[in-house]
Formats: structure tokens, sequence, C-alpha cells
């Protein structure tokens, strides 16, 4: 089972309950990076493409549309293809 939940195009009803848009807004230009989570995060995409590839060889690809969470104290790579925009939120 993947430690990264993803949700396809969640409905915006489930957005608003989790107040997805007062949350801060993150942006990344296309590249690559080690990642550790240090808390829980979950986030929205607004835009981009990343496969984020984690230290125990799973991969998941995520983006537009796509509402994510990531575990406390996993270790990953992200390899963003698309510059990414994402509200977010760690806790």
């Amino acid at each position: 089972m993947s430690k990264i939940k993803v949700e396809r195009s969640p409905d915006p009803a489930r957005l608003r309950e989790l107040g997805v848009t007062r949350w801060p807004i993150w942006t990344k230009e296309a590249s690559e990076f080690p990642w550790t989570y240090d808390d829980r995060e979950v986030c929205y995409f607004l835009e981009g493409e990343v496969t984020v590839t984690c230290d125990d060889g799973e991969t998941v690809s995520v983006g537009q549309g796509d509402l994510v969470t990531f575990p406390e104290g996993m270790s990953c790579t992200w390899k963003i293809s698309k510059d990414v925009r994402k509200h977010y939120r760690f806790g």
C-alpha cells in the first residue's frame, strides 16, 4: 500500500471542508531535489507535474487537481517536470 495518499480531482465540497483556499501557496520551477517530511503535509496542486520517488523505491506521479497527503518521516526525491503551484498545510 502506498504511503502517499492521492485523491484525484477531489469534490469541491471536500476542498471547502478542508479550507484549502486559506492555505499558503508554494511555487517551484522544474527541478529535482531530495526532501524529508518532518511533519505530515497535505497539499492541493493548482499547477504542475511531479514524480515523487520514496527512498524505498515507491514512485507516485501527481499534478494539477490532485489532493496529496505525504506522511511524517518520509524521505523522497521530488522531480518537478512542470512548474508547481500548490496550496499546502503541515500537521
